[in-house]
């Protein structure tokens, strides 16, 4: 019974696999905010250096940070 438990959450997690982009968008713009208050030039050039980033990923790395990405929400139970 504990092993179909267990076998069913880590199916429901690999469902999860890649963050929607919303959740993306909210991981920047923390990081953003932490550089200044949104809209200060500090702010605008730290959101168009990640879009930049972002965009430039190629499509491993882009598994990869979906990968490291939901070990941390899992980490953080947020799955």
């Amino acid at each position: 019974m504990m092993a179909v438990a267990a076998a069913g959450l880590m199916v429901s997690a690999c469902a999860q696999f890649e963050r929607t982009p919303v959740a993306d968008r909210a991981d920047d713009d923390a990081i953003c905010r932490a550089q200044g208050e949104s809209g200060s030039p500090a702010y605008v050039a730290c959101r168009k250096d990640r879009d930049v980033a972002n965009s430039r990923m190629s499509g491993n790395e882009r598994i990869e940070r979906a990968h490291r990405n939901l070990a941390e929400d899992m980490l953080n139970n947020r799955y």
